[in-house]
C-alpha cells in the first residue's frame, strides 16, 4: 500500500490553523484580546522552537470553545472555514492531494492541531483519514480541555501512525510512505517515511533536508 501523509499547518495551508482560529474567535469577543494574543503568540513561538507543552497549549486553545458550547462553536467554525480557511486553500496544495488520490494512494492528514479545528479542514481537502490531537469528552460528549490518548505531536505522530497501521492490519514494512511537512517538529515521522518531503520548510528543516538530500517542495509563498 502506498500512503501519502501530509502535515497541515504551513504544509498544506499557508497559515497555522490553531493560532488563526484563536485570533478569529478573539476578534469575536471570545477572549481578552491583549492577554490571549500574547499567550497565543508565546505558545506559537514555543512550537517553532520545539519546546511546546502540548497539554498546556490545548487547555489554553480550547478554553473559550469549552465555555461557548458545541452549537456556537460549530456555527463559528463554519464562518471560520468560509472567511479564513477556504480562501487560503491554494490550487497547488489541492492539486498535490488530488494527484496522490488519483494515483490510488491512501491520503491522510497528520497534524498536531486538535480535531475540533482540523476535521472540517481535512474534509475541505477531500481527505477522510485524519490523525489529529483527540480531545477528551465529558458525559455529554463535549470537550473537557484535556487530550485523549497520545497527542499527534513530534514522536507522537509516529506512535499514532503506527497505531493506524496496526488497526488496518499493516506495519511499516508493508507500506510505502511519503510524508510532507514544513517543520523540524515532524523530524521523527520524516525519518520513518520512505519519501520525506520538506514542504515550505522552516530554516532548520531546510538545512537538514539539504544535507540529507531530501526533496524540498515550495508549494506556496506565505
Amino acid at each position: 500500500m502506498k500512503l501519502a501523509l501530509f502535515d497541515l499547518d504551513h504544509t498544506l495551508l499557508p497559515l497555522d490553523s490553531d493560532h488563526t482560529w484563536g485570533v478569529f474567535t478573539t476578534a469575536l469577543g471570545w477572549n481578552d484580546p491583549v492577554e490571549f494574543n500574547q499567550r497565543n503568540d508565546a505558545f506559537y513561538a514555543h512550537y517553532q522552537a520545539g519546546t511546546l507543552d502540548i497539554h498546556d497549549y490545548v487547555r489554553f486553545a480550547t478554553r473559550a470553545a469549552l465555555e461557548r458550547g458545541a452549537a456556537e462553536v460549530a456555527n463559528t467554525h463554519a464562518r471560520f472555514m468560509e472567511e479564513v480557511i477556504l480562501p487560503r486553500i491554494t490550487p497547488e496544495a489541492l492539486a498535490l492531494v488530488r494527484s496522490h488520490q488519483a494515483a490510488g494512494d491512501t491520503v491522510m492528514i497528520v497534524t498536531a492541531t486538535n480535531e475540533l479545528v482540523t476535521r472540517p479542514i481535512a474534509q475541505a481537502f477531500g481527505v477522510s483519514e485524519l490523525i489529529a490531537v483527540e480531545l477528551a469528552r465529558d458525559a455529554t460528549g463535549w470537550i473537557t480541555g484535556e487530550i485523549s490518548g497520545v497527542p499527534s505531536f513530534r514522536e507522537g505522530k509516529v506512535t499514532r501512525v503506527t497505531h493506524w497501521l496496526s488497526q488496518h492490519g499493516l506495519d511499516w514494512d508493508s507500506v510505502e510512505m511519503t510524508f510532507y511537512s514544513d517543520s523540524m517538529n515532524d523530524l521523527p515521522l520524516l525519518e520513518k517515511a520512505h519519501h520525506p518531503v520538506a514542504t515550505n520548510p522552516d530554516a532548520r528543516l531546510r538545512q537538514l533536508a539539504t544535507e540529507r538530500g531530501w526533496r524540498i517542495l515550495e508549494l506556496f509563498q506565505e
